[in-house]
């Protein structure tokens, strides 16, 4: 259980924090900004949670889920696989985890027609905040996969996979919310030359 009964440490003031091994880095580290990010994405959804209307109450309930599953996202990079034995199990993200997710994405998409254009941010308040939390969840992917890419800085599969769906599911669940893409904003090639 995690207890926060006092907020500031003053551990960081001169520009360093604590991974979850203890570890002292930058908090420029890619590592920092990538769970950084990761965590910004969350907030994000958060405020698009807060559009999400009645009639699409379960998309808000996956959302919620996925909030959740970002502290275990953020958890699982704060915390760098080296194949050292740690005294406790550090949280990981799971297959069951992205699975689930593509579950969603498949649910969801089910009930949209194709589309047979790239879609504009907008069209309802719920929908353009989901794009904006999938924009922020693609540069949490690009710093995931720029960190994985040092030797020294693993990430899981399973982390990456999950990123990876997330930006697909809110993209699927704005066209949802959109009143299932009837009010999708579709981009029209050279409209205005």
């Amino acid at each position: 259980m995690v207890v926060l009964n006092k907020i500031y440490t003053r551990t960081g003031d001169k520009g360093t924090t604590a991974l979850g091994t203890g570890e002292r880095v930058p908090k420029h580290a890619l590592r920092i900004s990538a769970y950084g990010t990761v965590d910004e994405t969350n907030a994000v959804i958060g405020v698009a949670r807060l559009h999400i209307t009645e009639p699409f109450a379960r998309v808000g309930e996956m959302l919620l889920r996925i909030q959740n599953d970002m502290f275990d996202l953020g958890a699982d990079l704060c915390i760098p696989d080296r194949g050292e034995k740690l005294p406790y199990e550090p949280l990981r993200i799971t297959k069951a985890q992205v699975d689930r997710l593509e579950a969603e994405i498949d649910e969801l998409n089910g009930e949209l027609q194709p589309l047979r254009s790239f879609v504009l941010p907008g069209g309802t308040a719920a929908a353009a905040h989901l794009h904006v939390a999938r924009t922020v969840s693609r540069r949490a992917e690009r710093l995931m996969v720029e960190l994985a890419s040092h030797a020294d800085e693993p990430v899981s599969e399973a982390a990456l996979q999950y990123v990876n769906r997330l930006s697909d599911f809110l993209f699927v669940a704005s066209r949802y919310v959109n009143e299932r893409g009837a009010k999708d904003v579709l981009w029209v090639p050279g409209q205005n030359r």
